[in-house]
Formats: C-alpha cells, sequence, structure tokens
C-alpha cells in the first residue's frame, strides 16, 4: 500500500511539471522606467568612465508551481541584492552600476524536465532583454559599458550577445563582458561568429568565461562531462593549459550580502585550464575548507567561489580593459 501511495505521489508531482511545462507564461512586461525594478540605478555617477550592466545569479529557490522569482516578493529581492553585492566591488572604481530586477528562473525549474527549465529561463531573459535595451535607450548616452553576470546572470550575458553582438552598438561600446559561472563552446562559435572569447589580458570587445573546479572532477550542472568549454586563466589571462603559480593570484576577497570583504587571502590559490573539460582547475584548494553550499554542485564544484577566488585579479583587470579601449578611441 505505501509503495502505491508512494507511486500515486510521484505520478501527480510529475503531471503538475507537465502542466506548467505548457501552460503560457504571463506575457506582461516590466517597466524599466520605472527606478523601483531596478536594483542598483546609477544614473548620476557620469563622472566615471564606463558602465557596467550586471545580471543577477540565481537567489529564488522556488517550487513546482513557482518557476520564476516575482518582482513582488520583498524578501527574495533583498537577497537579490545581496548576491549582486558580493561582486558588485570588482566593478565600482571606474564605472556606474545598473542591474535589473528580473523573473529569473528559480532552481525548481530543473526539477520538471528540459522543457520546464528552457521555459523558465526564456521567461526570465525577456526581461533581461527589455532591461537592457530600456538601459541603451535611456541611460547609456553613447558611453563605453561592461556587460556582466555570474551563474544564470552570465547565461544571460551570453544570450544577450548572441543577439546583439553583431550589432553596432556592442561593435563600437562595449569593453567586454564578465560571465563566469557559464559556459561558451566552440559550437556557439560557429553558430555565431560575432562571439569572441577573451585571449588575453587586455583585449576589448571579448568574454571572459571560466568555470572553477577541483582538478578530479568530470563533470558537473553547470558543464556536463559531454561538453568542453572555452575559458580564460584569471591569474595569467592566457589560454593555455599551463599552470598559472598561486604567487599570481593579487587575492582571494570572501564577501557578504553587503558587499564588505570578510577575509582576504593573497597568493590564495595557482589554476589552469583543464585540456580536456576547458574548465578551470584549481590547484591549492581544500575541498572540505571550501564545500558547496548548494545541494546541485557535487564536492570540488567551485561554483559559487569564481568571483571569490579571483577577486582581486578580476578587480584589476576591469581596470586595465577600461584603460584599454579608452586608448584604442
Amino acid at each position: 500500500m505505501r509503495s502505491v501511495k508512494k507511486f500515486l505521489y510521484l505520478l501527480s508531482f510529475a503531471l503538475l511539471f507537465s502542466q506548467i511545462s505548457l501552460a503560457a507564461p504571463k506575457e506582461e512586461s516590466v517597466d524599466y522606467a520605472d527606478a523601483k525594478n531596478w536594483a542598483f540605478l546609477e544614473i548620476n555617477k557620469t563622472f566615471k568612465d564606463a558602465d557596467v550592466f550586471f545580471i543577477c545569479p540565481t537567489v529564488f529557490a522556488g517550487d513546482a508551481a513557482h518557476l520564476n522569482m516575482e518582482l513582488t516578493d520583498e524578501k527574495i529581492k533583498k537577497k537579490f541584492v545581496g548576491a549582486i553585492n558580493m561582486e558588485k566591488g570588482i566593478y565600482d572604481e571606474n564605472a556606474r552600476f545598473f542591474a535589473p530586477y528580473y523573473r529569473m528562473a528559480g532552481f525548481s525549474s530543473r526539477g520538471g524536465g528540459e522543457n520546464v527549465r528552457k521555459n523558465a529561463l526564456e521567461y526570465a531573459y525577456k526581461d533581461v532583454r527589455d532591461a537592457f535595451l530600456h538601459y541603451l535607450k535611456h541611460y547609456n548616452k553613447g558611453r563605453p559599458f561592461i556587460l556582466a553576470g555570474f551563474s544564470q546572470g552570465s547565461n544571460h550575458i551570453v544570450l544577450l550577445l548572441k543577439e546583439f553582438g553583431d550589432k553596432k552598438f556592442i561593435k563600437e561600446r562595449m569593453i567586454a563582458a564578465y560571465a563566469p559561472g557559464w559556459y561558451i563552446t566552440k559550437e556557439d562559435i560557429v553558430k555565431y561568429p560575432h562571439l569572441k572569447p577573451a585571449k588575453g589580458e587586455k583585449d576589448t570587445g571579448v568574454i571572459i568565461s571560466f568555470n572553477t573546479e577541483a582538478e578530479g572532477v568530470t563533470s558537473s550542472v553547470i558543464v556536463p562531462g559531454n561538453v568542453k568549454t572555452i575559458s580564460i586563466n584569471p591569474l595569467s589571462w592566457r589560454v593555455n593549459n599551463k599552470i598559472a603559480d598561486k604567487s599570481l593570484n593579487l587575492g582571494a576577497c570572501f564577501t557578504d550580502y553587503n558587499g564588505k570583504i570578510k577575509k582576504e587571502i593573497p597568493h590564495f590559490t595557482g589554476a589552469y585550464i583543464d585540456k580536456k573539460r576547458g574548465t578551470l582547475k584549481v590547484t591549492d584548494v581544500n575541498e572540505k575548507d571550501y564545500p558547496n553550499k548548494l545541494p546541485q554542485f557535487a564536492p570540488g564544484v567551485y561554483h559559487i567561489y569564481d568571483y571569490q577566488f579571483f577577486y582581486r585579479n578580476l578587480q584589476e583587470n576591469v581596470k586595465k580593459r577600461i584603460e584599454a579601449f579608452k586608448e584604442e578611441k
């Protein structure tokens, strides 16, 4: 009897997800002319050299009936701002900061199968796209800009570049796109030849991408075992497989939801790009000291630390790419 009840429960759960995946999402658009729909809207800091348009990583768990974050959920919006604060200091010194609230796909969307996840991400991307176009039309005013994100946010940054990367405003004004925690493949480059992965420390109009993991990891939720991603090493700013020694690590910074650096460790770890997976392998990290805080990630997948392990190197690199862009113009 217990096994029958369990079967019926699982069946009803599966049917619920199938109904959600087929249901048409709400189509109303977010009004990005309303400042309350922006987590950060630094319009007046025009003395800074550039802008950053940043897309938040996933902070919404969700459930079977709520696959996308609602913008009326003030509790989740606080987490949204907090998650951005953890990376914002990397970009702050030389750039105005713009980060829209958007109806991100929740972790729960992974539980309903490929179509459910796809629909939830497409729904989220519509908001990101609308916010980006609103930013360009009303706030950018011809200024150079950086696209940046993390995890799901990086996914949306890559989608923006797939759609708009061959447009004049990207070619003429985009300094670079920082998209750690997501992947780009050779197949992507073939299909979208205007995508340009970074190859050095100061090249512009390029995508900076990497996924951090222990040396023994062979697959992850972000980079499955059958995927080879294109990465750059944030310590050496090279795309080869040579190990960059930890002496090149200017400082790992572990930040909180207020953006405060709680702990900084210079020369934290070395790293190299894995020949087979294309992921970024770290050489001096003890898995027990840096466990995953999310059940989606197996031990040794340092996804949540992509920014933090290389914080000072990324901070310095943002400055260098802004300066390089200014010199080119």
